[in-house]
């Protein structure tokens, strides 16, 4: 286990202090959970801070890396270390400690508004790497304001690189993206697309081509192409599948 080396992965955000009074808010909420694995193909799992342990783990084998859901349950913080690339734990470090700079300062009522997500590489039991979108947000606060539980989604990356680490208020176009050079969170604006844009993208998630989509809003398929473009520009992508993912991620879609 490499965990000497990621002291803050294990110590950032450690509760210390769980009262009754924070216990009263859990109420079977579990069942919650398990009824939320059923209605995606994501992976979901649960993090408790004050024991730093997994408290759920769904049984979607893409976060499982071919371990099963026991064994994840047992090695808790230990997978990790166990089935992340050193480089990439050296991320999650930052990307960890940046976070919840980030949640502290935010006012008590905020706190639930906000999720983070992020991509890293998980290593499979033979060492082969994938690249996963990894999305967290507050379930439960101690009675201090800190971060008692976490529900994270996991999911395929449609990006090519790890990193790419941004923070979501619901309810807001505000996006705040992590600067790894500088350590900073900088503030951006979800981009907006047209009715038109958001159409042909919709079209596009239905696994429609161009020329149904050219077909089914009664225009060329160069117009479907020109939209097309506008949507790349607008997200900074290169192609279709990296422009769903974004839609998805940052709920355009």
């Amino acid at each position: 286990m490499k965990a000497d080396n990621h002291t803050g992965l294990l110590t950032k955000n450690k509760i210390e202090n769980v009262t009754s009074e924070d216990i009263l808010q859990l109420d079977n909420y579990l069942e919650a959970i398990s009824a939320f694995e059923k209605l995606t193909y994501q992976s979901v799992y649960v993090i408790d801070y004050a024991e730093m342990k997994f408290e759920y783990v769904s049984s979607n084998p893409l976060f499982l890396c071919g371990h099963t859901v026991a064994e994840v349950m047992t090695l808790g913080y230990g997978f990790y270390f166990n089935n992340v690339p050193e480089k990439d734990l050296q991320l999650l470090d930052l990307i960890n400690e940046s976070g919840f700079n980030f949640f502290e300062k935010l006012s008590l009522n905020e706190k639930k508004l906000y999720s983070i997500t992020y991509d890293f590489h998980l290593l499979n039991k033979v060492g082969k790497a994938t690249l996963i979108n990894h999305k967290l947000t507050p379930l439960f606060l101690n009675s201090e304001g800190k971060m008692w539980k976490a529900i994270c989604v996991v999911s395929i990356s449609a990006n090519k690189t790890a990193g790419n680490a941004a923070i979501h208020r619901h309810g807001s176009d505000q996006i705040w993206e992590l600067d790894l050079t500088r350590h900073l969170w900088q503030k951006q604006v979800k981009p907006q697309l047209s009715e038109r844009e958001l159409e042909v993208l919709r079209l596009y998630a239905q696994g429609l081509t161009i020329s149904q989509i050219a077909d089914k809003i009664f225009v060329s398929p160069d117009t479907v192409k020109y939209y097309r473009r506008k949507i790349f520009q607008n997200f900074g992508v290169s192609n279709i599948v990296e422009a769903l993912s974004y839609a998805v991620n940052n709920k355009v879609i």
